[in-house]
């Protein structure tokens, strides 16, 4: 059994010294990309996993792909061709200023891969997990039938779904989003949904759009999370990570997690972030980890957000823990945890 995750990765470049990209001479390199970033946790877990996707048959394609082989992602199924990989640049913010993200992917090697690269029958079994996030279907028309395809033959199979709404309005509006995500989750077995994700992708009301007080508002985000499973009774469970923001670094962090008709929530976590890039991510993948490792549900909740919170503490995309790391903050009775 193997966790199969399907994205685009891309190029990070990162101003230094919490510059702002007009005031920047340079940028840091990095790879990172919503499922490449799962799949790279997932190894660091000692997950069997694959990175499924389409990188250019260059020199800078060819390090995005070492790069999540690196850490022991199976990249067997990536293919190599198109012109460019895409890039998004990466301005940190500080204080009351704003982490300010800006996407140069338009033609990259992945939106423009066609359904005929991606070999379902050759790359899935049975037995598997599939995992997707929102930004997928938004890369492009061709990308998101390439993915509805592989739902179709997971259904087919009997492979289990997890998808990370995650909605990118830079990418795409909440109307197109809703028609294609409401489409998609009819192949959707576990869900995961945070902040706006609930209205911006599914038009479900769970959160008032205000991050100071997102674990204030528990109560609608767990109506919001039963409602999901309502419209779309595949739905076996859904999980959301709720924050209440104080400015960029500080702020509180908790998980929740619904299934078998019962809400389980993780400690809230309180915290000074070095950087938030990819934290969601992290917390998907730490909920996989824990659902094919057998965890409980209350252990895979608290495991989820305790490996959240510590990518807040690590610099570039990638979760670079183990599952010993994540243990150790799950564990802490240190003061910045209460329930």
């Amino acid at each position: 059994m193997k966790v199969v995750t399907f994205g685009e990765i891309m190029l990070r470049l990162k101003t230094p010294e919490n510059l702002r990209i007009m005031q920047s001479d340079g940028f840091e390199a990095s790879y990172g990309g919503a499922e490449a970033n799962v799949a790279v946790s997932l190894a660091m877990f000692e997950d069997k996993c694959a990175f499924v996707s389409k990188v250019p048959n260059n020199p800078v394609g060819m390090s995005a792909l070492s790069a999540v082989r690196h850490y022991g992602v199976n990249t067997d199924y990536l293919v190599r061709g198109g012109e460019r990989l895409g890039i998004y640049f990466f301005e940190k913010g500080s204080n009351i200023r704003s982490t300010n993200v800006v996407y140069d992917r338009a033609y990259s090697a992945f939106s423009q891969s066609d359904v005929e690269d991606y070999k379902w029958k050759d790359i899935l079994e049975p037995g598997d997990i599939f995992y997707f996030s929102g930004v997928t279907p938004a890369a492009s028309d061709s990308v998101c039938q390439s993915l509805k395809n592989a739902l179709k033959y997971c259904k087919e199979k009997g492979i289990q779904v997890v998808c990370d709404l995650n909605y990118r309005g830079k990418m795409w509006a909440k109307e197109q989003a809703q028609v294609v995500m409401r489409d998609l989750m009819q192949y959707v077995d576990v869900c995961i949904a945070n902040d706006e994700d609930f209205e911006a992708t599914l038009g479900i009301h769970a959160f008032d759009g205000d991050l100071s007080t997102g674990i204030d508002q528990i109560d609608t985000y767990k109506e919001g999370m039963l409602e999901i499973t309502r419209q779309f009774p595949n739905v076996k469970s859904v999980t959301s990570v709720l924050r209440n923001i104080r400015t960029v670094e500080d702020g509180e962090w908790m998980g929740i997690y619904y299934v078998d008709g019962t809400f389980y929530e993780s400690p809230i976590h309180t915290v000074h972030s070095l950087e938030a890039v990819g934290a969601g991510d992290a917390y998907g993948a730490a909920f996989v980890h824990g659902l094919i490792n057998g965890f409980d549900p209350q252990k895979t909740v608290d495991f989820a957000i305790s490996a959240s919170v510590l990518k807040l503490m690590i610099q570039h995309d990638f979760n670079v823990v183990t599952e010993d790391d994540v243990f150790k903050i799950m564990n802490s009775k240190s003061t910045n945890l209460s329930r």
